[in-house]
């Protein structure tokens, strides 16, 4: 057989133009650093103070509270088109912002942001989702993986284009429009992803999920050719088709369901408490409020440095989730989350200290270590939390309440997001770098929470989760086993592994 099949081939490039829709994600993210402390940006918002610069970035998160908007789309019109509207309201929303002036341009910014939030509540659920479903079993944690790829590449081109900006400034035409094209860029992206998502397949999980047989059929042979015999492609598909319809035997496939049965309710907990974790662990502090533009500032650097310092950290991560990819379904989603919490902790924990030890940056000595440690925290959350939470939540719940369990998930780590992102600038103004023990304290006590309360999930078959979760009551500890051959369905016949 050979090394590199069609599938793998078509899997990767599915997973990676998905990843587009994680890079406007990012991208959004990022641009807003340089944006905020940008003079034509604040002239234009006229006084920013900064409860103010708060709430531009916190709104965006209310936005992203999708509960209601996104897993409708995803159930009744599929994974590909709820993707396609939440492109089309980014690109909305971004025009707003985009031509936010005179006397309402505050107001229009924070429309704007709303707006764009919600589209982007779309995207980071619809994407891990398709990528999940079209995924076989002992590789999908590295074709999930590769939506944060894409959020970690979008983070570093938006610092990359905001320090490009930087230099646009020659004239004050130049000012007034320099944050406007920054914040415009996001508009290329959002037009190739939306073009092409209506060219591609739909998952076989939705496609029987709807009764699309035939369809789900065509679409799961072409997803597995070449990696997977005939008899075992037909066997996954018959599998995925089992447990669909026990799924809606049950009467699972609305919003009660999560919450009056005790095996769903185990694992929306778990997927909700991960999200929120992944932010109240510092990573909304870190990216979003401005710990370039604030912290390594207040280091006597310029914004154009502290905007190339934060270019430089996004750019590193991506190196390190792509070794992410490699890794999570070797050593397994709990390691990998794990061994993130300890080197963030470890990274909060010296820049607490050193701010302690050396306060008010009288020592430019400490505060190199100080920016080296937020780098090894962000390589930190790129190996744990920042994909591994999305990979976890994506892949534990069945095809019928899918959708529902990500999306409502996904709101815990919005509401991580906005306490954080009100916590982080009255904090770091009222008790300085003692902030940093309270995030380091968050990801110490994760550590305990992720061994005790998460089974592993590496290597099973979406179908297999209920085995799994029903297991888990009251063991949640207990690794995976039974599956030599995680990437083949069960009772099939064994065959050499592909990974």
């Amino acid at each position: 057989m050979a090394l590199v099949t069609k599938a793998d081939i078509r899997l990767h490039l599915l997973c990676i133009f998905f990843a587009i829709g994680s890079f406007v994600w990012g991208y959004n993210v990022g641009i807003l650093s340089s944006v905020l402390v940008h003079p034509g940006f604040v002239k234009a918002m006229g006084r920013l103070t900064p409860s103010k610069k708060g709430v531009i970035t916190a709104i965006y998160y209310l936005g992203t509270c999708y509960v209601f908007v996104s897993h409708p789309a995803s159930d009744l019109f599929g994974r590909r088109y709820a993707a396609l509207a939440g492109i089309f309201t980014v690109a909305v929303g971004n025009a707003f912002e985009c031509g936010a002036t005179g006397s309402g341009a505050y107001a229009m910014m924070i429309v704007g942001r709303i707006i764009s939030g919600v589209g982007v509540g779309m995207l980071s659920t619809s994407v891990p989702l398709y990528q999940s479903e079209v995924a076989p079993a002992g590789k999908r944690g590295k074709y999930v993986v590769l939506n944060h790829v894409g959020f970690v590449a979008g983070l570093a081109a938006g610092f990359w284009v905001g320090y490009a900006v930087t230099f646009w400034n020659a004239t004050e035409h130049d000012v007034y429009v320099s944050w406007r094209v920054s914040l415009a860029v996001i508009q290329v992206p959002c037009f190739i992803f939306g073009a092409g998502l209506p060219f591609l397949p739909e998952t076989p999980r939705w496609l029987i999920e709807h009764g699309h047989f035939e369809r789900a059929q065509k679409s799961l042979h072409w997803l597995r050719e070449g990696s997977f015999s005939e008899t075992e492609i037909d066997a996954e598909l018959a599998r995925i088709r089992e447990n669909v319809e026990s799924h809606r035997a049950a009467g699972e496939g609305n919003w009660l369901s999560l919450f009056r049965d005790r095996n769903l309710f185990e694992r929306l907990w778990r997927a909700s408490l991960l999200q929120f974790m992944a932010q109240m662990c510092g990573a909304t502090a870190m990216k979003i409020v401005l710990t370039y533009c604030s912290l390594v500032a207040k280091l006597g650097l310029p914004t154009r440095v502290t905007l190339m310092a934060g270019g430089i950290e996004s750019t590193l991560k991506i190196g390190m989730t792509v070794i992410e990819m490699f890794l999570i379904d070797r050593l397994g989603r709990r390691v990998t989350l794990t061994a993130g919490c300890v080197a963030m902790g470890f990274g909060m924990l010296i820049n607490g200290v050193l701010g302690q030890v050396y306060p008010d940056n009288t020592n430019s000595a400490a505060d190199v270590v100080c920016i080296v440690f937020i780098f090894i925290y962000a390589l930190g959350y790129s190996m744990g939390f920042g994909p591994a939470a999305w990979v976890y939540g994506s892949e534990i719940f069945p095809t019928s309440v899918r959708a529902r369990g990500l999306n409502f998930s996904a709101s815990g780590g919005a509401i991580g997001s906005i306490v954080v992102a009100q916590v982080w600038p009255v904090g770091i103004d009222t008790i300085g770098s003692n902030i940093y023990f309270f995030f380091m304290a968050v990801n110490f006590v994760c550590i305990p929470i992720i061994i005790l309360f998460y089974p592993e999930t590496k290597g099973r078959p979406l179908e297999d989760m209920d085995l799994l979760f029903n297991k888990g009551i009251g063991g949640g500890g207990e690794d995976a086993d039974e599956h030599s051959e995680p990437v083949l369905p069960k009772n099939t016949p064994g065959r050499p592994s592909q990974s």
